[in-house]
């Protein structure tokens, strides 16, 4: 007999806002009651101890098993959606960490009635017969330079099969991957390996658009016939996870090639891979002494190579490549503390830095420190890779959360619901009002997709109109008649009425980057999106500007004429360097507030 922990975090907001004083019930598989816990401010609990079967067993193919324990969760709130999840995995001597979305209640709904029930399936390993994946055959075109997507929208079964989609921040992704396809008891360069191989087959399935170029909307599936496990509210292994923030940017590839190898893989047992990698065989591998490149290159062609990319989508800023601690000064010290700042708003135990000043002083060793025993880190204060990155992305989740909740006060919604009935095509004040509540309840549910707030009802406005229709049960038709106004409303105002968006005082935190201009956008043009456009940026926004940047150069032959497609590659990198030439803009290629600003006005010169 074992011993392994579990320990459940209560997010909201797409992971900004924690949720605190939700009550945990813990029961065995019989129903038996085991522990009753409350979350605390951070919205975490303790973990805690449970018993499992001893590791050994995981260690061995010819093991009859059981190889971990499962238990029930039961989460509830007065102010948000009860969660019953069951079947949660428990391994011997590892935490597994259950991250919770948590759904505000609707305005009219009575908290009793709603439930949302997970069942976790058996593990990948314990499931896999006669997988298949596919890849490409010859050298595929990659139609972009490789980055770490933000996100990565996930279809629910095989690619073939009716279900929804789930939109995931790619490392969430891959640690949900990995912990859905291997044990999490296995030695360190096996585990290493095989969640190599997991970054580098979804970051093929994305940049050579093995789906969406088959006219699918979506990225990958969950099939582990065809691609890989993932399990939509399943647990997360704490060493797992670890790793993952380690390597998340870092794939293989052939050398002397741009894409992310193919890296087929399988269990070794009950489904066999001829050309790619044994799961099962792995473990033995590392038990020999291999290392994880050793393992890989075991398995795959003798050329291929590991390679990391700094280029993260949404990250403002890449990690220096050297750690922070205390002593260190440096530009980069200030970004840090200015976003630990930020995020304490929202985080109220991680203490405040009382003079952001690029000096790394005790007080920053001290919110570092609690920032990374609320986010699962190891709580050293020093600020390396896996701190910096997660720092980052939650500073970014906070700010546009907060932008939102400051254009929701700008726009008003009132308490009636509108009756204009709109359709792909319309126009105007009441389809920049659908865009506004679509893009917050996106925040809240990952099944419905954000857009861009121009006031046009285009194809991806229907898209998420649509997807709405399907998470709230309503015709998906992606028509907004009377009844879906009443729903938008409902679902919005259960936001509005439940969750508090804190608020920086003024003056306690600093600006991270020159403020947005205080008026409201112009009706001529779309606003900025929020984030930066780059090499490996999608979307409608990047359509957009695509489109305005070809507007432009009939005007201004210098800029190079574009295949409009949303997707931000060598070509539209160079046309945005060259736009920024002509109009004595900073030429890095990157459309961020200033440049989105000056295409958009340059258009409306030429158009309007």
């Amino acid at each position: 007999m074992g011993v392994g922990y579990l320990k459940i975090e209560m997010r909201t907001g797409g992971g900004a806002l924690p949720v605190s004083g939700a009550n945990i019930i813990i029961r065995d598989s019989s129903g038996k009651i085991l522990n009753q816990l409350k979350a605390d401010e951070s919205g975490n609990t303790v973990a805690v101890p449970l018993n499992t079967p001893d590791k050994a067993s995981t260690l061995r193919t010819n093991n009859p098993g059981p190889y971990y324990s499962t238990y029930d969760v039961e989460i509830r709130h007065d102010r948000f959606i009860s969660n019953i999840i069951r079947g949660v995995q428990v391994f011997d001597t590892v935490t597994s960490t259950l991250p919770v979305s948590m759904a505000p209640v609707l305005r009219t709904f009575e908290q009793s009635n709603l439930e949302r029930e997970v069942n976790i399936p058996s593990h990948g390993l314990l499931t896999q017969v006669g997988r298949k994946q596919q890849g490409p055959k010859v050298q595929p075109q990659v139609l972009h330079d490789v980055a770490i997507p933000e996100y990565i929208t996930v279809h629910l079964a095989h690619p073939d099969s009716w279900a929804r989609n789930v939109r995931v921040k790619f490392i969430d992704y891959i640690k949900n991957v990995a912990s859905s396809e291997i044990y999490p008891t296995w030695p360190q360069a096996s585990l290493e390996a095989n969640i190599y191989a997991q970054i580098t087959f979804a970051l093929n399935r994305v940049y050579t658009e093995w789906y969406r170029s088959r006219g699918y909307d979506f990225d990958i599936s969950n099939s582990t016939s065809v691609d890989q496990a993932f399990v939509d509210g399943g647990e997360i292994f704490e060493n797992i996870s670890v790793i993952v923030d380690k390597i998340f940017n870092q794939y293989v590839r052939r050398q002397g090639h741009k894409e992310p190898f193919f890296t087929m893989f399988c269990n070794g047992t009950t489904s066999t891979c001829p050309g790619g990698l044994s799961q099962w065989g792995t473990v033995d591998l590392a038990e020999q002494g291999m290392n994880p490149f050793q393992i890989l290159d075991h398995y795959y062609p003798d050329d291929i190579e590991i390679v990391e990319t700094n280029n993260t989508i949404s990250v403002v800023e890449s990690y220096p490549g050297v750690a922070l601690r205390e002593g260190s000064q440096s530009p980069s010290v200030e970004i840090m503390q200015r976003y630990l700042n930020r995020i304490r708003v929202n985080y109220p135990l991680i203490p405040q830095i009382a003079n952001p000043n690029g000096m790394f002083g005790s007080d920053t060793t001290e919110a570092v420190k609690t920032f990374q025993s609320i986010f699962g880190l190891t709580p050293d204060g020093v600020i390396g890779k896996e701190t910096w990155y997660k720092i980052s992305y939650l500073y970014v989740a906070v700010k546009k959360l907060g932008e939102l909740e400051s254009e929701g006060e700008w726009i008003d919604i009132g308490e009636v619901p509108p009756t204009v009935v709109l359709i792909e095509g319309s126009k105007g004040a009441p389809v920049a009002q659908l865009q506004f509540i679509l893009n917050t309840i996106s925040w809240f549910y990952p099944t419905v997709p954000s857009v861009i707030r121009d006031a046009m009802f285009r194809a991806t406005t229907k898209k998420a109109v649509i997807e709405f229709q399907k998470t709230f049960n309503l015709p998906a038709d992606g028509v907004v008649g009377r009844a879906n106004w009443d729903m938008l409303y409902k679902v919005y105002k259960g936001i509005e009425n439940n969750v508090v968006i804190p608020k920086p005082l003024p003056g306690t935190v600093p600006p991270t980057e020159p403020p947005p201009p205080v008026e409201p956008p112009p009706e001529t043009g779309p606003p900025y999106p929020g984030m930066l456009l780059r090499v490996g940026s999608r979307g409608e926004s990047v359509l957009i500007m695509q489109q305005y940047l070809n507007v432009v150069s009939k005007v201004y032959p210098a800029i190079p004429k574009l295949a409009a497609d949303g997707i931000f590659g060598r070509r539209t990198k160079s046309a945005v360097i060259a736009f920024q030439k002509q109009f004595g803009l900073f030429a890095d290629g990157i459309i961020g507030p200033a440049t989105w600003k000056r295409i958009v006005a340059e258009y409306n010169k030429i158009s309007i």
